[in-house]
């Protein structure tokens, strides 16, 4: 790049595939980021292969991560470049506590906006959680998950941005024999941080006494608890109380916390046709509490694909996390006033 080698420039570097591969893009792009913006290897050798030492990395993992949020490839080259320039300067001249100011303002200082995202922005925002979960960065994924969850709200950012994102990374690690396995886990992990940090408490002023709740539970040999959080997330900002039993919870377990409960609705998840148990489901759909001439029992919604093609007989089978936001926010609001107490244990 016609600039001094960086520290640790006289290490072995990296080869432009593997760099490739732990940044999520194409040797291609790497090239061309080298050709067009400057973005390139301080040393090479044998005169032409590129070595890439770790301040050209550290260079090249902020333009992927300002490319993701937006940002134009020249300009994000440029900033990436500085950013990288006032990093090596700060450490060698500067006090700890000077910090430059960042390049792209943090997720908390962005407008929330209402509606669905657009196509391009949906785009944008999925590309930029891939590439980020492919390069194994955490940073990368948290900044960009709490963006989208801070300008769309919970139900677009999981239907609209994260559900998409985590397919994606689902068929990268099925059509490469299972190669991506670690980087489908890291998105799920901080997909859950981010959902589970959003998830509002409820307060004084929400007037929730006596309120009865929505039951949440994977059926029994079910692992897959993310449509649940996403769910438990959207719903405490209605909000509609919960309980959240999560992954894979036996069905004895599941009919007492019903009972003791006395839940508005139980809402069930099935990823997998193996797991979905219409005995189950039906055994909590006939539960009854209260006292005589006054019984209730909950409305029971069967969620995930694993119920696709099985009778519902009167239980309620929502297609995505909007629909079934409306049906339990329906069904809680004339359930709460009739409740007469909690069920006998």
């Amino acid at each position: 790049m016609g600039t001094p080698e960086r520290a640790g420039a006289g290490e072995p570097g990296l080869t432009t595939g593997a760099l490739a591969r732990r940044l999520g893009v194409s040797p291609t792009t790497l090239r061309s980021w080298d050709r067009r913006y400057g973005i390139g290897p301080a040393a090479r050798t044998d005169g032409r292969h590129r070595r890439w030492a770790p301040g050209d990395v550290a260079v090249l993992e902020a333009m992927c991560r300002l490319t993701a949020s937006g940002v134009p490839p020249a300009e994000a080259a440029r900033a990436a470049r500085e950013r990288t320039d006032r990093g090596a300067a700060r450490d060698t001249a500067a006090p700890p506590s000077a910090a430059p100011p960042p390049a792209v303002p943090p997720p908390a200082a962005r407008p929330r906006t209402s509606g669905t995202p657009s196509p391009a922005s949906v785009g944008r925002h999925g590309r930029g959680l891939a590439r980020a979960a492919v390069r194994l960065d955490a940073a990368a994924l948290e900044e960009r998950l709490e963006a989208v969850v801070t300008a769309y709200g919970v139900v677009a950012a999981w239907q609209d941005v994260m559900v998409p994102a985590l397919h994606a990374v689902g068929r990268q690690w099925a059509s490469s024999g299972d190669r991506y396995v670690e980087v489908e886990h890291l998105l799920s992990w901080h997909v859950s941080t981010t959902l589970r940090r959003h998830t509002r408490q409820a307060g004084p002023a929400d007037d929730l006494a006596g309120a009865a709740p929505v039951v949440l539970a994977c059926v029994p040999g079910e692992q897959h608890t993310l449509p649940l959080e996403a769910l438990n997330a959207a719903l405490s900002h209605v909000p509609v109380p919960t309980r959240m039993f999560g992954a894979a919870v036996p069905a004895e377990a599941l009919a007492a916390a019903v009972r003791r409960v006395g839940p508005a609705a139980v809402l069930l998840w099935a990823q997998a046709r193996s797991t979905a148990s219409l005995p189950l489901a039906e055994h909590i759909a006939a539960m009854e509490w209260g006292v005589k001439g006054a019984r209730a029992g909950p409305l029971v919604l069967l969620a995930g694909p694993g119920w696709a093609g099985r009778p519902a007989r009167g239980m309620a089978r929502p297609t995505g996390l909007r629909e079934a936001l409306d049906l339990l926010t329906t069904t809680h609001r004339p359930r709460t006033a009739r409740r007469l107490g909690p069920p006998h244990p």
